[in-house]
């Protein structure tokens, strides 16, 4: 295993200049109101291990629910303030640390701590007579309604000229597009998750053998990925062998992986809240058959054509069209289309057999914010978002017209990819994926299981 390296976290003077660029775009005498996350029961009184809500996350890095922040741009008293728990002996005696007001605010560097009990004696006088609420309207129904008593208690109040927001803003469409653009210290942490994700990969190709079951796969990288210091998974993992590989969103991960199939793996892990996304295809004996190298073949090179479109000054759709071109021109050398290669691409002919986009942006979310098109135009790559690219073929058994060799092969391949100012960095390049690295890797693993 190699020597776990050092990762620094995000700093509070970060967090606090997100938190200033948000206000910056903000009108004047306007609030902002953000919640945490919420507490998740799995079933009685078991709870799911707490995740802090995105947006929370970035603007404050505070890992704890029962938290909102406050934004309120020109505030002579503080323009930060954080509602939070305070210090609770008892309760940490069976849940461990709080950290508590004081240390709040030393930790993100807001203005001010108010126990989050206090939170509705206090934050209605925040409120009044303010001419803006910006808040994430919808994401949370019960918050939505916490802060319409809030108003509504404004206006009940009777209190000479007190008066209520006259406009409700949805935060997210300026947050959104901050967190779009990944600082410094973002890729650093992104790029940590992806080599992680690329180790368990990387040991899911070494121990692969026909006759485990696919859930023992998933444990092999879930095992690599904590060994990285990546807790947890950036989303379910996919491992699908065989005709599994040809259903977009295979999580059952519950049969048994068969010699002479291949297996599709999905599989990415969160490192600090930041996710990475990462799929790999390879033979589960260690060789790729002559019509799995065709198809396989055909995915690499689309994906490459992908890679090499992710430019600064290019748009978010180049990379896809770049990725269906081969993809079609791909389906004609293997036969499965026939016609004229510019009239099958506009005609999309490609679709049955790969029928999603080549691409997301990748962040604090695995499918991360951010509009893909501004006015109705697709977006302008530019330095510091992060996308994945990752064509497929997917060739479902039930499809007659197939041929009969190719019927069941199904092939992903994906990496994450940051736009630079000079071009692109792909973050998870430390898994194999040619044919080549891929079975000089299992067979050199094979042969040192056979002499073990």
């Amino acid at each position: 295993m190699p020597k776990r390296k050092l990762t620094k976290p995000i700093s509070g003077a970060e967090y606090a200049r997100r938190r200033r660029e948000l206000m910056a775009l903000m009108e004047e005498n306007s609030i902002a109101i953000l919640p945490s996350a919420n507490e998740k029961v799995r079933n009685g009184d078991v709870p799911y291990r707490f995740r802090q809500d995105s947006d929370f996350q970035y603007l404050t890095g505070f890992n704890e629910p029962e938290s909102v922040i406050v934004l309120i741009p020109g505030r002579e008293h503080g323009e930060a303030l954080l509602f939070c728990r305070d210090r609770d002996d008892e309760h940490e005696k069976w849940h461990g640390p709080i950290i508590g007001l004081d240390r709040a605010k030393q930790f993100i560097g807001v203005d001010d701590a108010f126990p989050i009990s206090d939170i509705d004696d206090i934050l209605p006088g925040l409120i009044e007579g303010r001419s803006k609420l910006y808040s994430a309207m919808g994401s949370d129904s019960d918050f939505d309604h916490q802060i319409f008593e809030w108003v509504d208690k404004i206006s009940e109040s009777g209190h000479l000229g007190a008066s209520p927001p006259g406009e409700f803003v949805q935060l997210e469409q300026y947050l959104h597009e901050l967190r779009l653009y990944k600082s410094a210290a973002e890729i650093e942490l992104m790029r940590r998750a992806a080599q992680a994700s690329a180790l368990g990969h990387v040991r899911a190709m070494e121990v692969v053998r026909p006759g485990m079951m696919e859930y023992e796969l998933e444990a092999e990288l879930r095992y690599a990925f904590s060994r990285s210091g990546a807790r947890d998974e950036a989303y379910p993992s996919i491992v699908g062998g065989g005709e599994n590989a040809c259903v977009m969103h295979y999580i059952e991960n519950n049969q048994m992986l068969r010699d002479g199939d291949l297996v599709l793996v999905d599989a990415g892990c969160e490192f600090e809240g930041y996710a990475s996304d990462l799929t790999r295809t390879y033979p589960i004996n260690g060789r790729f058959s002559a019509e799995q190298k065709a198809v396989y073949e055909v995915v690499l090179k689309a994906q490459e054509a992908a890679i090499d479109a992710v430019q600064p000054g290019n748009t978010w759709d180049e990379p896809h069209d770049a990725a269906m071109w081969e993809i079609t021109k791909g389906l004609i050398a293997l036969g499965i289309l026939k016609g004229d290669l510019e009239v099958l691409f506009e005609d999309e002919a490609y679709l049955p057999y790969c029928m999603h986009k080549t691409g997301h942006w990748l962040g604090l979310d695995v499918h991360d914010v951010g509009d893909y098109q501004v006015n109705d135009e697709w977006r302008v790559l530019e330095p510091g978002m992060v996308t994945t690219i990752e064509p497929g073929l997917y060739f479902d058994a039930s499809i007659e017209s197939l041929p009969v060799a190719y019927r069941g092969i199904g092939v992903r391949i994906e990496d994450d990819v940051l736009v630079t100012k000079s071009g692109h960095d792909v973050l998870t390049d430390a898994a194999p994926k040619t044919v080549r690295e891929i079975e000089a890797l299992m067979q050199n693993e094979l042969e040192v299981r056979s002499h073990g």
